[in-house]
């Protein structure tokens, strides 16, 4: 293993630790804490990362990815106002950190829903690059 790929290791290894940290003991992460955990993983699977774009992660809200589901299926096309889940009609609070400050701020509750709902609407995990992107779009809305 080289150095470099031993320090990107490392970095993405106490970034995980520190989202592990703030979960365990009781304390609200933000989400510039994922933002960074994003970009360390992101870095790891693609050495040309150069950073979170909001308008890749509005593109990756609206589309459907080739299902019936899009993220704003649910959410609605602002994520800043109250959705309603596409199949059981609950209501769901907005999903931008703007609009609603308990979002992102649960290690254990982001990992789930992240987990949950990228199966639906991509029927894979999000990569972390993906879920950068789309924290970033949801901080831009206002």
């Amino acid at each position: 293993m080289s150095l470099q790929s031993g320090i990107k290791r490392s970095a993405i290894a106490l970034s995980s630790l520190w989202l592990m940290v703030i979960s365990q003991a009781g304390m609200a992460a933000t989400p510039q804490n994922f933002l960074d955990t994003y970009a360390q993983e992101a870095k790891v699977q693609n050495p040309g990362f150069k950073g979170f774009s909001a308008k890749a992660g509005e593109n990756f809200y609206k589309q459907t990815h080739g299902g019936d589901w899009s993220c704003s299926s649910c959410h609605t096309g602002n994520p800043t106002q109250a959705g309603k889940h596409a199949v059981t009609s609950k209501v769901i609070q907005p999903l931008s950190p703007n609009a609603n400050p308990a979002r992102f701020s649960d290690v254990d509750k982001v990992n789930k829903w992240f987990k949950r709902n990228c199966n639906d609407v991509l029927k894979r995990e999000c990569t972390p690059e993906e879920k950068g992107n789309l924290l970033t779009y949801l901080l831009s809305v206002k």
